[in-house]
């Protein structure tokens, strides 16, 4: 049975900071540039994929009265703690 390869979202991440910085430093050709621009691309969606499906997953979490209440996060909640 082959074992499904987890998503690792701070590795993606990782791997799209330094794309960027190389693109930002100007030494790949022409080529190297769409390579890296379409490897960016798909980290991209790699990584939106895994916060629409943790921001699902914690809304699912967070209850009210026992019923479902969605409750939106905002960064500056985190700022006022």
């Amino acid at each position: 049975m082959a074992s499904k390869k987890t998503f690792q979202f701070e590795d993606s991440l990782s791997k799209l900071e330094r794309l960027v910085e190389q693109m930002e430093d100007g030494d790949f050709s022409l080529e190297e540039s769409l390579q890296a621009f379409e490897e960016g691309i798909k980290l991209t969606r790699e990584c939106q994929q895994a916060l629409k499906k943790a921001e699902q997953k914690v809304q699912m979490l967070i209850q009210k009265n026992g019923e479902l209440d969605s409750v939106p996060f905002a960064a500056e909640d985190l700022e006022n703690e």
